[in-house]
């Protein structure tokens, strides 16, 4: 079927228009999906502090890959002085 030029082109202003709010309804639902992973995520942390401690670790771990060097005394908990160091340079 042939469409006269001024038909076809408002029938593919609508076909684009179309894939466009059906691309946005699939970007909010993955936005949805997200931040409801980020939910269940901070509910098991809160509920289980060994899951958090893990979590605080592999976080001390990324930042570390970034510093040179850290000097840590002989007294205590290498890693308490390590994010106490941490969260004292934010």
């Amino acid at each position: 079927m042939i469409l006269p030029g001024e038909i076809r082109e408002i029938m593919n202003t609508v076909l684009i228009a179309e894939k466009r709010a059906q691309a946005n309804v699939i970007s909010r639902r993955e936005e949805v999906a997200s931040t409801r992973s980020l939910l269940n995520t901070a509910k098991l942390m809160d509920e289980n502090k060994t899951l958090y401690k893990l979590k605080e670790l592999e976080y001390m771990e990324r930042i570390c890959e970034n510093v040179g060097n850290i000097n840590l005394n002989g007294n205590g908990d290498v890693l308490t002085q390590l994010a106490g160091i941490l969260r004292s340079s934010t």
